[in-house]
């Protein structure tokens, strides 16, 4: 396979991606059921199985877009229901829904991170093209975009799991207010990531919130695949 191609790189970018984001969202759904809330699995939601949560925009149309144009590649999946009526305590219990699918992007790096480690021997000698230059390219974003995925979710504002964490800890009828601009997510996230930053380069919310503790943990990580790679 041609490492310099568009299917090279769609796959090294689109495959990791993937895998994140429904990690991400069946942990969301696996956390409402610990709480009391089963609506995910009557739904069938609580399947890895990609089919199931793919956002036709979020999970293939813009992260092929972004992998084509060798941009940063971040992406979505269709939310996990949760019906809040059946949770015990449901504005803690939300929280802690909330905080479930950053914790699995950490762990799912995680893994990565040992991985990388453990096959450093073979990365170093893979040949350009070859199928072990393939699965270090993918263990590699797979990190990367976990990383990226769990700080990405807690910018503190609806529809990000770090919205849910505030309207957790607002007033009761602050909170409703809060969680009412959820409505507003899309246009919210293209104004935050694309229109705003081009009109004001100062007030790029990635590069000056996101960036710096992604990469931080990202060296972190990396450090461990060095260590466990000796």
């Amino acid at each position: 396979m041609n490492p310099n191609g568009i299917v090279w790189s769609v796959a090294i970018w689109l495959i990791p991606l993937i895998i994140a984001i429904v990690f991400h969202e069946v942990s969301h759904g696996l956390a409402a059921r610990a709480l009391g809330d089963r609506t995910a699995e009557r739904l069938n939601r609580l399947s890895f199985n990609p089919l199931r949560h793919v956002d036709p925009i979020g999970t293939v149309a813009l992260p092929l877009m972004l992998a084509i144009a060798k941009a940063p590649v971040f992406g979505w999946a269709r939310p996990v229901p949760v019906d809040t009526r059946h949770l015990r305590d449901p504005r803690r219990a939300m929280m802690l829904v909330a905080l479930a699918g950053p914790a699995m992007n950490l762990a799912l790096a995680l893994v990565g991170a040992i991985l990388l480690g453990l096959f450093a021997q073979s990365i170093e000698t893979a040949a350009e093209g070859s199928v072990a230059a393939f699965v270090a390219s993918n263990l590699v974003n797979f990190l990367l975009i976990n990383v990226f995925l769990a700080v990405f979710n807690m910018i503190p504002l609806p529809p990000f799991d770090g919205g849910h964490v505030v309207a957790g800890l607002l007033p009761e009828r602050l909170a409703l207010k809060w969680d009412g601009l959820a409505r507003f997510g899309f246009p919210l996230l293209i104004i935050l990531l694309l229109v705003l930053p081009a009109l004001v380069p100062q007030a790029n919310i990635v590069q000056r919130l996101v960036a710096p503790p992604a990469q931080a943990l990202t060296n972190l990580y990396l450090s461990l695949a060095t260590t466990i790679g000796g």
